[in-house]
């Protein structure tokens, strides 16, 4: 009996041991973040003016059968201070494999704290087993909402919702089902595909971005690149074989492969390079195969539809097959040396099991929405971003769209011209509540988070 008393002792000696009273009465942050239901810290870095923390949030893998099941869904947090205000972040993609302290242009400029959201079913934030039905713009902005009602219970500042492209997107989804959730949305280069059928101004888009004879250069390398198909193929292969890239799970064949690609590389050019590169566009006329050939990898990258470049992107064109719509370019200038009239689908890049129809319903909701209803939405596009072309309308309640000049798919507030920079930046603090000098004070040198992916496929 009396050495059952003494090891019961020697436990609470280690329970309470003086290096674990002083985590508890030091470390408030940690213990209330570890108070919340669902939360794990997996990890936590130190820096000046700030902590970082990986975490995971338990979430239902179907928020309407909440007992069917549930996954992990990965978060970074990026913390000032309780009282700052606290931007969400959705990528509308995965986050990193080892996530690293960045923040968003809103963060910055606010000084506020940060948290990052994986968006659902990529991995490692993915069900097991997976139900992809379960993958649509509703679970996710259930998601995100569990998130945000769990966590101001540590962060009691203003709520700001932030995102580019895909995620630009997923904070307008949010802000749709979730009005009351964050105080303010700063969508960047969102993408409104209201009718998928209706992608006149795309191709308006790629008729007057730029100047004519960059638009010309681009048409005809694109044109004599399919031309060349016969010994431009084999280089394909080649590269596949030695790279160990496979083509028969989601896009099918090298060849389709090949077309997709160079059907991409305009679309690719404008995305992420400027007016400045037209001079990097081989002449089509006197280019080798081989310049040809480096300069399309270059730009679109003979490695992305494989199915090794494909996988990750798979939750992406899920829902662009089946909810999110997608651009269909009329490409005239290509006409008799395409292979596949219908290639250039989401549905091209899924595997069989995985391809969906459409339904029209959600983007025409959330459109109508948007237009009418939204209150507090700040949209930022890029003047020769291909994703820009078709944008959200902003509703007349405490709502703006900006255009950067000559901004491609990187788009920000700080590209703006002074006036709009002015304009954008003080909704952005009326909404957060905060003043210029307040977030200057809170301010830390973190890099700023481009918001966008390398390379998300065109959809």
């Amino acid at each position: 009996m009396k050495t059952r008393i003494v090891a019961i002792l020697a436990s609470l000696l280690v329970v309470l041991s003086p290096a674990t009273a002083a985590r508890a009465s030091d470390d408030p942050l940690l213990d209330r973040l570890e108070a919340v239901p669902g939360l794990t810290v997996v990890s936590e870095t130190d820096g000046t003016g700030y902590r970082f923390f990986v975490l995971t949030y338990r979430q239902p893998a179907d928020h309407r059968h909440p007992d069917r099941g549930s996954y992990d869904q990965r978060l970074t947090l990026l913390h000032r201070s309780e009282t700052a205000p606290t931007v969400l972040y959705t990528s509308g993609y995965g986050l990193a494999a080892t996530p690293r302290p960045t923040q968003t242009e809103p963060t910055a400029l606010l000084g506020g704290n940060q948290v990052s959201v994986e968006h659902r079913f990529f991995t490692p934030s993915r069900p097991d087993p997976a139900d992809w039905s379960d993958l649509t713009i509703r679970q996710e902005a259930d998601d995100e909402h569990r998130i945000v009602t769990a966590l101001k219970g540590v962060y009691s500042g203003h709520w700001i919702q932030t995102g580019g492209s895909k995620g630009g997107m997923t904070s307008v989804y949010h802000r749709r089902f979730y009005p009351d959730d964050v105080d303010g949305v700063v969508a960047y280069v969102a993408p409104n595909d209201a009718v998928n059928d209706e992608d006149r101004a795309y191709d308006h888009f790629f008729g007057t971005v730029g100047d004519k004879a960059c638009r010309a250069a681009l048409d005809d390398v694109q044109a004599e690149a399919l031309r060349r198909r016969d010994t431009l193929l084999p280089r394909l292969e080649a590269d596949a074989a030695e790279q160990g890239w496979t083509f028969d799970g989601s896009i099918g064949t090298a060849d389709r492969s090949f077309e997709m690609t160079v059907l991409d590389t305009v679309w690719a050019f404008w995305q992420y390079s400027s007016s400045d590169d037209c001079a990097t566009v081989p002449d089509a006329a006197t280019a080798t195969d081989e310049e040809i050939y480096d300069w399309v990898d270059t730009v679109a990258g003979w490695s992305f539809y494989t199915d090794q470049g494909l996988e990750y992107y798979w939750p992406y064109y899920f829902q662009a097959a089946s909810q999110l719509g997608w651009p269909s370019l009329r490409f005239e200038h290509l006409r008799g040396l395409r292979h596949y009239p219908g290639l250039y689908t989401a549905n091209s890049s899924l595997p069989p099991e995985l391809r969906r129809r459409y339904d029209p319903r959600p983007m025409r909701d959330v459109d109508a929405w948007v237009r009418t209803s939204s209150e507090r939405m700040l949209f930022v596009y890029g003047q020769n971003d291909p994703w820009s072309a078709e944008r959200f309308t902003p509703s007349r309640h405490d709502s703006a769209l900006f255009v950067a000049p000559g901004a491609n798919h990187g788009a920000k507030i700080a590209g703006l011209d002074a006036a709009d920079n002015a304009a954008a930046t003080a909704m952005l603090f009326r909404w957060a509540g905060v003043t210029a000098s307040l977030a200057a004070t809170d301010a830390v040198d973190l890099p700023l988070d481009d918001m966008v992916e390398d390379r998300p496929g065109r959809g």
